[in-house]
């Protein structure tokens, strides 16, 4: 099979467009065609390897896909050949960890193109625990946006930010992946949203999805907008995918008593605040990282409603990776770019 391959760590062009062996799918297992993969802005760190210090080369990265049945493993029941399917971006691989609830919780928790090989290929083995049957009735370029950025947004907004019916919240990067995402999960939740971007273009996307403010934070104070917003009380919830100096930013901006929910950190992992505001204010600050299949499902229930929207940038093939990688490297993308494994 095709795949985007790396052998070793370093800028976009250590993505190489190869021939590797097919996988067979273990008992339990789906052998997957992968008919569009999505991609992610870890994605892009992976590459560099400023996430993890070392991979067993060749690896190939990628969690994101839409595919459909190839081969199905001993035992496995309930799939057709040429079903439609989607399978998790991330899931525990050790048996013994199935029923631990997140699953990002379990011990073997990883994801394809972390710690067993992506969505960047042809191919795809997953287990079929961990497969869901794909009756969006979208492309499969929409779908492969989806995966990714739609579980580990009902995570951190719904699970982990518990956003409900009424609440003020942030997103920070509401035009990202990620960021995009957040926005119409808080808004099917019935929250009033408020997110960030850099320039107008993105600004305009992020009303598109159904932002009720948009700040410009090249040219507009964050926290001062956020008080005009809420009347000075504060958002109840803010989704920080930044990190850096701008986590600081969210602390302020909520209520007395609110939630930052750290979910990135594409401005950095250095983090300073002044821990007064957070102290005095009684703030909260919680992590969210991965996702469970429960999670999944439930975004897919609003995106089969209309209440969420696939964010397709732009679709390449495969063998293009490393461009849509040099994209996401410098800000030049607008929701997710989709490369395509069996494009010529």
């Amino acid at each position: 099979m095709k795949a985007a391959v790396i052998n070793q760590f370093g800028d976009t062009d250590v993505l190489k467009f190869e021939d590797i062996a097919v996988p067979s799918p273990k008992p339990g297992h789906i052998l997957i065609k992968v008919l569009a993969a999505g991609t992610n802005r870890l994605e892009h760190y992976l590459r560099e390897g400023s996430v993890v210090p070392e991979f067993p080369f060749p690896h190939i990265l990628g969690a994101d896909a839409a595919g459909e049945v190839a081969r199905l493993g001993q035992g496995v029941e309930g799939f057709d050949i040429g079903e439609r399917v989607i399978p998790m971006p991330g899931f525990p691989t050790d048996e013994k960890d199935y029923d631990i609830y997140p699953a990002s919780l379990a011990p073997s928790f990883t994801l394809p193109g972390l710690g067993i090989w992506g969505t960047y290929a042809q191919y795809i083995e997953v287990p079929a625990r961990y497969t869901l049957k794909d009756d969006t009735g979208l492309s499969a370029e929409e779908v492969a946006t989806l995966p990714m950025a739609l579980a580990t947004a009902v995570r951190a907004v719904k699970e982990i930010g518990n956003v409900k019916a009424g609440d003020k919240v942030l997103v920070q990067a509401g035009a990202s992946g990620s960021g995009s995402m957040q926005v119409q999960v808080a808004k099917a939740l019935g929250a009033e949203v408020v997110t960030t971007v850099r320039d107008d273009a993105k600004g305009e996307f992020a009303k598109s999805i159904g932002a009720d403010l948009v700040i410009n934070t090249r040219n507009e104070d964050l926290v001062e907008k956020v008080m005009e917003w809420t009347g000075g009380r504060g958002v109840d919830v803010a989704i920080d995918n930044v990190g850096g100096d701008v986590l600081a930013k969210s602390i302020d901006a909520i209520k007395a008593t609110g939630v930052v929910v750290a979910f990135g950190f594409t401005a950095g992992t250095e983090v300073t605040f002044d821990i007064r505001n957070f102290f005095f204010g009684q703030k909260q600050l919680r992590g969210s990282m991965g996702s469970d299949i429960k999670d999944l499902q439930w975004g897919l229930e609003q995106v089969k409603t209309g209440k969420i929207k696939p964010a397709l940038d732009r679709v390449l093939p495969l063998s293009q990776a490393a461009q849509a990688h040099y994209l996401i490297a410098n800000n030049q993308v607008t929701g997710t770019i989709v490369l395509q494994p069996w494009a010529e």
